[in-house]
C-alpha cells in the first residue's frame, strides 16, 4: 500500500481512494488506513526533525482517521448474487462488516463509506436495470437491519453507506438514481426515523462493461458517452467512464485518456451539463421514474416473501433471476431482436477480410511476479514472532466475540494477506455455495 499510494496525500480533501475489493476487503482495508496514517506520521518527523510522543501519535492517528477520504466495496450480499470473489462464509464476512463499521464510529471514520452496496456486478453478471436497482436496496437495508442488530444507532452508520449503479443503454437507466434516491430516503426516514443527513443516498455510477463490444471497437466510445451523461443528467455523486478496449484487455494509456476526455468535455463544454436535474419535469422522465420505482417494491414483495434477501439466497432466487434475464440479453444480441449497431447490424462491410488490429495486452512479466513474491516472503521472515503473537490474538477475538477488526489493525503491521486470510479460514470458515 504504501508503495501504490506514494505521491499521494491521502489525508489531503482533494483525495478520495476507492477499493473496489470485496472477499479481502477488511485487511486491505487496514493496510490502506496505516499507509494514511504513517504518511501523517512522516509529515510531523519532516517538520519536526523527530519522533512524536505516543500522545502526538495518537493525534496524528485520530486526524488521519478524521480525514481520510474514499470507499471500500466489501459488499459480501452481491458477491454471492452476482460475482463470485466470496473467500470466507457469508455470516462471517457479515460480521466482519459490522465490525468495520462499529470500529468506524469508535475512532470518528466520517469520510470514508465502509461499503459500496453494488449493483454493478449484479448488472454485469447480466441483471436487467430493474433487477439491479432492487436487489441493490434490497441489500442495503439488510446491511441497516443487521449494523441495527448489533446496537448502532442508524444515524451513526447511515452516512457511512454508498451505492454503486451500472448504466446501460435502456430507457430505465435514465431514472435510477432518483428512484433510488426516493425509496432510500422514505425508508429511511418513515421505518427508521433517521436524520436528514441519512436520508440522502450517495451513489457512484459506471459505465457498462457489457456494453462494450470488441467488434468496431471504437464505437464503444459512443455508447459510454450516452451512458455518461445520463448518469450526470440523473445527478450521480462521482462517474467512471470506461475505455473502449477493456472488452479485451486491460485498458492503454491512450484509452484511458480517452474515456477521461468523455468527462471532461461533458464537464467543461457541454452546455447543459452546467444546469443542475436539467431533465426534471420532463414526462418521460417523471413517468419512467414512477414504473420503475413500483416495479422495484413489486421486486420487494418478491424477496420478502422469500425469507428476505438471506433467505432468497439460500434458495439461489437473485442467480437464477441475473442467469435468465443474461441469457435473454444473449439470445436477443444474437437473434437481432436487440440491435447493436457494428455487431448484429450494420456491420461493417469489409469486416470479414480486413486485418484484425493489434492492441497492446497489459501483462506482468515473470519478473514483476517473483520480485512480490520475493517481497512478501520476506515480510514474513522478518516479522515472523510478531506475526505468530498476532493470528493468535486475531482468532481468539474471532471466537470471543470481540470487535475483530480493531485486533486486525494490530495485526496488518505484521501479517500479510495469505496469513490472516488463512486464520480467518480456520475461525470463519471458507464459503460455500448453496446449490
Amino acid at each position: 500500500m504504501k508503495a501504490l499510494y506514494d505521491g499521494f496525500d491521502l489525508v489531503a480533501p482533494t483525495t478520495s481512494v476507492s477499493m473496489t475489493i470485496n472477499g479481502p476487503a477488511p485487511t486491505l482495508l487496514a493496510f490502506f488506513l496505516h499507509t494514511a496514517i504513517d504518511q501523517q506520521t512522516e509529515k510531523f518527523r519532516a517538520t519536526e526533525r523527530r519522533d512524536p510522543s505516543p500522545e502526538e501519535a495518537a493525534r496524528l492517528r485520530a486526524d488521519a482517521l478524521a480525514h481520510v477520504r474514499g470507499t471500500v466495496q466489501a459488499d459480501i450480499l452481491k458477491e454471492d448474487q452476482g460475482q463470485n470473489t466470496c473467500l470466507f462464509s457469508t455470516e462471517f464476512s457479515l460480521r466482519m462488516m459490522a465490525d468495520i463499521q462499529e470500529w468506524f464510529i469508535a475512532h470518528k471514520v466520517r469520510n470514508f463509506y465502509s461499503v459500496s452496496i453494488s449493483g454493478y456486478h449484479i448488472a454485469e453478471a447480466g441483471a436487467n436495470p430493474i433487477s439491479q436497482l432492487a436487489f441493490t436496496l434490497a441489500n442495503g437495508f439488510t446491511y441497516v437491519e443487521a449494523y441495527l442488530a448489533r446496537g448502532m444507532h442508524i444515524d451513526d452508520f447511515a452516512p457511512n453507506l454508498s451505492f454503486f449503479l451500472s448504466n446501460g443503454m435502456d430507457p430505465e437507466y435514465s431514472v435510477l438514481g432518483r428512484v433510488a434516491r426516493r425509496i432510500w430516503a422514505v425508508a429511511m426516514k418513515e421505518k427508521y426515523g433517521a436524520n436528514d443527513r441519512s436520508q440522502k443516498l450517495k451513489y457512484h455510477v459506471q459505465t457498462s462493461g457489457r456494453s462494450l463490444h470488441a467488434q468496431e471497437m471504437d464505437f464503444n466510445d459512443i455508447r459510454t458517452t450516452l451512458q455518461a451523461l445520463i448518469a450526470i443528467y440523473d445527478n450521480c455523486n462521482s462517474l467512471h467512464t470506461n475505455a473502449y478496449d477493456e472488452a479485451v484487455t486491460t485498458p492503454t494509456e491512450e484509452s484511458v485518456r480517452r474515456a477521461l476526455a468523455i468527462q471532461l468535455i461533458i464537464n467543461r463544454e457541454w452546455g447543459l451539463a452546467m444546469n443542475e436535474n436539467p431533465l426534471q419535469g420532463s414526462f418521460v422522465i417523471d413517468e419512467l421514474t414512477d414504473l420503475v420505482e413500483e416495479a422495484v417494491l413489486t421486486e420487494f414483495e418478491r424477496i420478502s416473501e422469500r425469507g428476505g434477501v438471506l433467505g432468497a439466497m439460500e434458495t439461489g432466487y437473485q442467480r437464477g433471476r441475473i442467469q435468465d434475464e443474461s441469457m435473454l440479453y444473449e439470445q436477443r444480441k444474437h437473434d437481432g431482436t436487440l440491435p447493436l449497431i457494428g455487431v448484429n447490424t450494420f456491420r461493417a462491410p469489409h469486416a470479414a477480410s480486413a486485418e484484425p488490429a493489434l492492441l497492446e495486452l497489459a501483462r506482468a512479466t515473470e519478473d514483476e511476479k517473483q520480485s512480490q513474491l520475493e517481497r512478501v516472503r520476506d515480510f514474513q521472515a522478518r516479522h515472523q514472532e510478531r506475526a505468530h503473537a498476532a493470528l493468535v490474538a486475531l482468532k481468539e477475538a474471532a471466537v470471543s466475540g470481540d470487535n475483530v477488526f480493531a485486533v486486525l489493525m494490530d495485526a496488518a503491521r505484521v501479517c500479510s494477506l495469505q496469513q490472516i486470510t488463512e486464520a480467518f479460514f480456520e475461525v470463519g470458515g471458507q464459503y460455500r455455495r448453496n446449490v
